[in-house]
C-alpha cells in the first residue's frame, strides 16, 4: 500500500480551489459540507468524497464564479456587503468596486452564489455568475 495518492483531475481541481481559500472561508466549506452532507470534519477522507462522486451525474453546474459587474451608484453599501462576504479589508473592497469586472468568488456552490448575488445586488451592485 503507497503513502501517495494519485488524484484525477477533478480531484486535484478541488485541492487547488480549496487551497485558494482563506481560512474563514474555508471553515464556511466545511461547516456547509457538514451539514449537507452529514459528515463530520473528523471523518475519513473517502467518506466526504463519495457524495461528490455522485455529482456528475447531475447536469445542473454545481459551482459558479460570482464576479462584480458594476458597482453601481451605491459604492458604500456594495462595499460594506463586499467586506461581509469576502472578509476583505476596506481598500481591498473599495478597489474591487472600482476596477470592475472583479472576481469576488470561484467555485462557489449555487446556493452561496445565489446569495451572494442577491445581497450585492440588494446593496445596488450588479453580478454575473459564470
Amino acid at each position: 500500500m503507497s503513502d501517495t495518492l494519485t488524484l484525477a483531475k477533478e480531484e486535484q481541481a478541488v485541492i487547488d480551489a480549496l487551497e485558494k481559500l482563506n481560512v474563514i472561508q474555508l471553515n464556511n466549506v466545511v461547516k456547509f459540507m457538514e451539514k449537507q452532507y452529514g459528515i463530520s470534519a473528523a471523518a475519513p477522507v473517502a467518506a466526504a468524497a463519495a457524495p461528490a462522486a455522485a455529482a456528475p451525474d447531475a447536469e445542473e453546474k454545481s459551482s459558479y464564479d460570482v464576479e462584480l459587474t458594476d458597482a453601481g451608484a451605491q459604492k458604500i453599501a456594495v462595499i460594506k456587503v463586499l467586506r461581509e462576504l469576502t472578509q476583505l479589508g476596506l481598500g481591498e473592497a473599495k478597489e474591487m468596486t472600482e476596477k470592475t469586472p472583479a472576481m469576488i468568488k470561484k467555485g462557489a456552490a449555487k446556493a452561496d452564489a445565489d446569495a451572494m448575488k442577491k445581497k450585492i445586488e440588494a446593496a445596488g451592485g450588479k453580478v454575473t455568475l459564470k
